[in-house]
Protein backbone atom coordinates (compact mmCIF):
# COMPACT_ATOMS: atom_id res chain seq x y z
CA UNK A 1 0.00 0.00 0.00
CA UNK A 2 1.16 3.42 -0.82
CA UNK A 3 1.43 5.82 2.24
CA UNK A 4 -0.84 8.19 0.76
CA UNK A 5 -3.39 5.15 0.76
CA UNK A 6 -2.47 4.59 4.40
CA UNK A 7 -3.34 8.55 5.83
CA UNK A 8 -6.79 8.76 6.38
CA UNK A 9 -8.76 10.40 8.27
CA UNK A 10 -11.99 8.25 10.61
CA UNK A 11 -14.80 10.01 8.37
CA UNK A 12 -12.54 8.50 5.19
CA UNK A 13 -12.97 5.25 6.99
CA UNK A 14 -16.25 5.11 7.83
CA UNK A 15 -17.20 6.28 4.11
CA UNK A 16 -15.25 3.48 3.09
CA UNK A 17 -16.83 -0.77 2.60
CA UNK A 18 -15.12 -3.49 3.65
CA UNK A 19 -13.76 -5.58 0.73
CA UNK A 20 -13.96 -9.39 1.08
CA UNK A 21 -11.19 -11.47 1.99
CA UNK A 22 -10.39 -14.78 1.46
CA UNK A 23 -6.95 -14.89 2.13
CA UNK A 24 -3.57 -14.70 -0.49
CA UNK A 25 -2.72 -10.79 0.22
CA UNK A 26 0.00 -9.95 2.67
CA UNK A 27 -1.68 -8.23 6.25
CA UNK A 28 -0.60 -4.92 6.81
CA UNK A 29 3.31 -4.00 8.08
CA UNK A 30 3.27 -2.81 11.72
CA UNK A 31 4.40 0.79 9.96
CA UNK A 32 0.84 0.71 7.79
CA UNK A 33 -0.56 -0.25 10.88
CA UNK A 34 0.95 2.55 12.81
CA UNK A 35 -0.65 4.92 10.07
CA UNK A 36 -3.70 4.12 10.03
CA UNK A 37 -3.60 3.89 13.89
CA UNK A 38 -4.26 7.27 14.38
CA UNK A 39 -8.01 7.69 13.07
CA UNK A 40 -9.24 5.39 15.51
CA UNK A 41 -10.37 6.68 18.92
CA UNK A 42 -9.29 4.18 22.38
CA UNK A 43 -7.94 1.66 20.00
CA UNK A 44 -4.78 -0.43 21.09
CA UNK A 45 -2.35 -2.25 18.44
CA UNK A 46 -1.47 -5.67 19.70
CA UNK A 47 2.57 -6.06 20.43
CA UNK A 48 2.62 -8.12 17.27
CA UNK A 49 1.20 -6.00 15.35
CA UNK A 50 -1.86 -9.00 14.10
CA UNK A 51 -4.53 -7.11 15.58
CA UNK A 52 -6.41 -4.21 17.34
CA UNK A 53 -8.57 -4.26 20.05
CA UNK A 54 -10.66 -1.61 22.48
CA UNK A 55 -12.04 -2.03 25.71
CA UNK A 56 -15.40 -0.41 26.74
CA UNK A 57 -16.47 -0.15 30.79
CA UNK A 58 -20.46 0.00 30.17
CA UNK A 59 -23.58 1.12 32.58
CA UNK A 60 -24.59 -2.62 33.64
CA UNK A 61 -25.01 -5.25 31.42
CA UNK A 62 -28.07 -4.23 29.43
CA UNK A 63 -26.01 -1.45 28.40
CA UNK A 64 -22.99 -4.24 27.40
CA UNK A 65 -25.58 -6.21 25.38
CA UNK A 66 -26.91 -3.25 23.67
CA UNK A 67 -23.40 -2.31 22.55
CA UNK A 68 -22.91 -5.66 21.27
CA UNK A 69 -25.99 -5.59 19.34
CA UNK A 70 -24.98 -2.17 17.37
CA UNK A 71 -21.58 -3.53 17.10
CA UNK A 72 -23.18 -6.96 15.60
CA UNK A 73 -24.87 -5.01 13.19
CA UNK A 74 -21.78 -3.13 12.01
CA UNK A 75 -20.37 -6.21 11.37
CA UNK A 76 -22.86 -7.91 9.52
CA UNK A 77 -23.34 -5.39 7.16
CA UNK A 78 -19.65 -5.01 6.38
CA UNK A 79 -18.89 -8.83 6.87
CA UNK A 80 -16.57 -8.56 8.80
CA UNK A 81 -16.90 -9.94 11.98
CA UNK A 82 -14.81 -9.01 15.82
CA UNK A 83 -14.10 -10.92 18.46
CA UNK A 84 -16.44 -9.85 21.02
CA UNK A 85 -15.04 -10.71 24.71
CA UNK A 86 -17.77 -9.34 27.68
CA UNK A 87 -16.31 -9.93 31.43
CA UNK A 88 -17.83 -9.06 35.01
CA UNK A 89 -21.13 -8.43 33.38
CA UNK A 90 -20.09 -4.69 32.05
CA UNK A 91 -16.45 -4.88 30.59
CA UNK A 92 -16.61 -5.22 27.02
CA UNK A 93 -13.33 -6.01 24.61
CA UNK A 94 -13.56 -6.00 21.19
CA UNK A 95 -10.58 -7.53 18.98
CA UNK A 96 -10.49 -6.86 15.10
CA UNK A 97 -8.06 -9.25 13.03
CA UNK A 98 -8.00 -10.60 9.18
CA UNK A 99 -8.08 -14.36 10.19
CA UNK A 100 -7.86 -14.97 6.64
CA UNK A 101 -4.01 -13.62 6.48
CA UNK A 102 -3.10 -13.87 10.08
CA UNK A 103 -2.84 -9.71 10.34
CA UNK A 104 -4.66 -6.48 10.40
CA UNK A 105 -6.18 -5.18 6.73
CA UNK A 106 -8.10 -2.33 5.87
CA UNK A 107 -11.14 -3.60 6.58
CA UNK A 108 -10.00 -4.03 10.86
CA UNK A 109 -9.62 -0.10 10.45
CA UNK A 110 -12.95 0.37 8.66
CA UNK A 111 -15.06 -1.53 11.07
CA UNK A 112 -12.99 0.22 13.96
CA UNK A 113 -13.54 3.65 12.79
CA UNK A 114 -17.45 2.53 12.31
CA UNK A 115 -17.46 1.04 15.94
CA UNK A 116 -15.73 4.50 16.57
CA UNK A 117 -18.66 6.55 15.82
CA UNK A 118 -21.59 3.95 17.26
CA UNK A 119 -19.72 4.02 20.78
CA UNK A 120 -18.44 7.61 21.33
Amino acid sequence: MSDEKLVESAEQLRQKKCLPCEGGVDPLTAAEAEKLMGSLNKWELSADGKSVSRARNCENFLGAIEAIKGIAEVAESEQHHPDLHLTGYRHLQIVLTTHAIGGLSENDFIVAAKIDQLLD
